[in-house]
């Protein structure tokens, strides 16, 4: 496995619920990107600020996430600014030891 991480972090300026209506209709779309094994969505209301972390089985699939429509987007919305994307490699030996979360969907829905 060549597993990828991906960490997204902006800010928003509009209440939080605002901001949780906006993002919920996405979600299907989220869940529907290809090689996107999954995301945890972030949320830091006393900073106004949120993101995501996704695992990506590989790197291809991760590097054609960003340049996706889905991510346009996101990073064009007026309510988002100050975006940080940040790329990892998962460190798979002592993750599986600490019960992180990467096996892939196929596996882990056989579990």
């Amino acid at each position: 496995m060549s597993a990828r991480i991906l960490q997204i972090n902006f800010t928003f300026n509009v209440p939080r619920e605002v901001y949780e209506q906006t993002v919920s209709p996405m979600a299907d779309a989220f869940a529907a990107v290809p090689g996107c094994q999954w995301k945890i969505w972030l949320m830091n209301e006393a900073t106004s600020e949120a993101g995501g972390i996704y695992l990506f089985e590989d790197d291809a699939a991760l590097q054609a996430y960003l340049v996706s429509p889905l991510v346009a987007q996101v990073t064009s919305h007026p309510a988002l600014s100050g975006f940080s994307v940040k790329q990892f490699d998962v460190m798979e030996a002592v993750t599986k030891v600490t019960h992180g979360p990467i096996e892939p969907k196929e596996q882990a829905a056989a579990v």
